[in-house]
């Protein structure tokens, strides 16, 4: 059954310091309660003040905390999911904020009702940000909800957003998203003319280009992604390109995860692949579903080099224990791989994280001074707006000998 619970009428009081005035914040609002029928009980913590809680036949119930700092929360929980009960709980909460203002007049500071949150709907619209924020999102379908070996895959349809892909509880993209794109492949400074570029990521398909010859998509090692997704960040990034957003004729290869997001992807977020994923080899592409790091060590000792890596298979880890954290182990074989496979003047741009994660992301550039060969970067902060929170970005070169 679904529950409707408004985290209901915050209240904070001027001067509510001494337990007769918590005692006289309870008895002003009892008689609310009990006009409902609801049945009393009161625990009384001396100098913690008051907890009452007020439990109805129908299943609701609502809580009173009355602390003697001057906070007074009260907390509704309904199981009707319908305008009826809204209206019923709105009233009930209308009637506690009058008899405050009534009761305490100047003394209120300030008087909060957040809104509704649904609890076991059909539908999961709460996700968090990056930095441990709840969001709300206006989800109306759930398009796609698989299992794969790796991982959890939803797609769910946003009104603001589009078509949202969801990959164990982290929001990842949305067809709303371009900014991240345009962001990850260099905000449209660089020129991709008769350039090879290697793709390292985007198994969604959504770096489609119709005129690039060669797209190779790998699949990141199960005991690596099992860490990644036991991780509390962002895993897995995918995002996509306006259609005309072009490379020229040269190769460009992405890698990925799991062969389930693709098929997905292919299927229900046509607006951000358009028809890339339909074949997994054409005239100019072909995409493979192997091993990220041996490949990565095979085009390594063959010599081979690309213009630019693009790095999508993850975030910047939130722990700020890179010699712990296996993650971190992870992300740095990568990016020594992929400065081994990038040319002496090429670019590798990757995606950090959220902007409030300040010592994960400055502990990424920590890791940058450790890498086999010397390197500089620069970073902008893009908003992507399915995210609802400002996005880090890096360029990474390799450090030019001085002459």
């Amino acid at each position: 059954m679904s529950v409707l619970e408004p985290l209901g009428c915050e209240l904070c009081l001027h001067n509510v310091a001494v337990p007769a005035d918590c005692n006289a914040v309870l008895k002003a609002l009892q008689p609310i309660f009990q006009e409902q029928g609801m049945t009393e009980t009161v625990h009384n913590w001396e100098d913690h003040g008051y907890l009452a809680t007020y439990i109805k036949k129908n299943g609701s119930f609502a809580n009173l905390r009355i602390h003697p700092h001057g906070l007074v929360l009260v907390d509704l929980q309904s199981c009707n999911d319908h305008m009826k009960g809204r209206e019923e709980v709105d009233q009930l909460l209308n009637k506690v904020e009058e008899r405050m203002k009534e009761q305490f007049q100047s003394n209120i500071k300030r008087v909060k009702r957040l809104p509704a949150i649904l609890r076991g709907g059909v539908i999961d619209r709460y996700w968090p940000t990056a930095d441990g924020r709840l969001v709300e999102y206006d989800i109306d379908e759930v398009v796609y909800d698989e299992d794969s070996p790796f991982q959890n895959i939803k797609i769910l349809h946003s009104k603001q957003f589009g078509n949202i892909l969801i990959l164990s509880g982290d929001v990842n993209l949305a067809e709303s998203d371009l900014a991240y794109t345009q962001a990850i492949m260099g905000s449209g400074k660089e020129d991709y003319t008769g350039k090879e570029v290697l793709i390292l990521g985007g198994g969604d398909g959504a770096y489609r280009d119709p005129v690039a010859t060669y797209v190779c998509i790998f699949r990141v090692p199960s005991p690596y992604y099992n860490s990644l997704s036991s991780s509390l960040h962002k895993t897995g990034k995918n995002c996509f390109c306006h259609e005309t957003d072009a490379f020229s004729d040269k190769r460009r290869q992405p890698s990925n995860i799991d062969q389930m997001v693709i098929d997905g992807c292919k299927k229900y977020m046509r607006k951000t692949c358009g028809d890339v994923l339909d074949n997994l080899k054409g005239e100019c592409y072909q995409v493979l579903i192997e091993d990220c790091i041996p490949v990565l060590k095979r085009y390594a000792k063959e010599g081979r080099m690309f213009d630019y890596v693009i790095n999508d298979l993850t975030a910047v880890p939130i722990s700020t224990s890179p010699e712990e954290d296996s993650t971190w182990e992870f992300l740095r074989l990568i990016l020594d791989l992929s400065m081994k496979v990038l040319k002496q003047d090429g670019k590798y741009f990757t995606q950090g994280n959220c902007i409030n994660l300040t010592d994960a992301l400055t502990l990424y550039e920590e890791q940058l001074s450790r890498l086999y060969c010397p390197v500089e970067f620069s970073k902008e902060t893009v908003c992507v707006p399915s995210y609802m929170e400002l996005w880090v970005f890096y360029t990474i070169w390799k450090k030019q000998a001085d002459v």
